[in-house]
């Protein structure tokens, strides 16, 4: 469901001990889990700093891919890259997400946490049973995914092979954003399209959506 969000300043609802923020890689998560930290005061983390992943199929020179790397995205279509992400993250991620969820929203002296990252895969916290916890997913258009890859992998320096594999990995980012967008919908989570919205813009939108009755 897209969101009409209103603004709600620096406030989170008195019970809300965890946020969760997905999204697909180049959405922007990271950025606005950092502005809502800042802003509320909680703890951050990533999910990135769990388990390692090939990840990004581009390096700053002098640094160069490694063939592992190349070889995943250079040869796997974009079907089995999502479905090894995937597993990656239910195997190697999740587990160690859920140690982290639980007594952040059970023991009132942990701190209060937000947690952001491509691994928060709606089927997963589909599972949790948690007061204190709201999740919510940020979306973006395929040329907003593009233009942000692009930018960040300097693909127009690259060579042919380089961009071959930024090419695999923006089809797989903009595949895995379509799935994730059905399984929120599917599970009546919140989404957050982030449009053209400043960091600060964003913030609020995602506070006041936060703050909306979740079922």
């Amino acid at each position: 469901n897209r969101l009409e969000c209103r603004s709600m300043g620096s406030k989170a609802r008195s019970n809300l001990r965890v946020i969760l923020i997905g999204g697909s890689s180049h959405v922007g998560q990271s950025t606005l889990a950092r502005s809502l930290a800042d802003t509320l005061g909680w703890r951050l983390i990533s999910t990135d700093e769990l388990a390692r992943h090939p990840g990004r199929p581009w390096r700053s020179a002098p640094e160069r891919v490694p063939d592992h790397v190349a070889e995943h995205y250079l040869t796997l279509p974009v079907d089995e890259l999502i479905a090894d992400v995937l597993q990656h993250y239910r195997v190697n991620v999740w587990p160690t997400v859920e140690t982290l969820i639980r007594p952040a929203t059970t023991e009132a002296s942990s701190d209060r946490l937000i947690l952001e990252g491509s691994a928060l895969w709606p089927e997963f916290v589909a599972t949790l049973n948690c007061d204190g916890l709201s999740a919510l997913w940020l979306t973006a258009s395929a040329d907003v995914f593009r233009q942000r890859i692009h930018r960040e992998s300097r693909y127009h320096s690259r060579s042919p092979v380089e961009r071959s594999m930024v090419d695999k990995f923006l089809d797989r980012t903009a595949a895995y954003n379509e799935q994730m967008i059905d399984a929120v919908e599917r599970h009546g989570f919140l989404r957050v399209d982030v449009l053209r919205s400043s960091v600060a813009e964003l913030t609020d939108r995602c506070l006041a959506a936060l703050n909306e009755p979740q079922r």
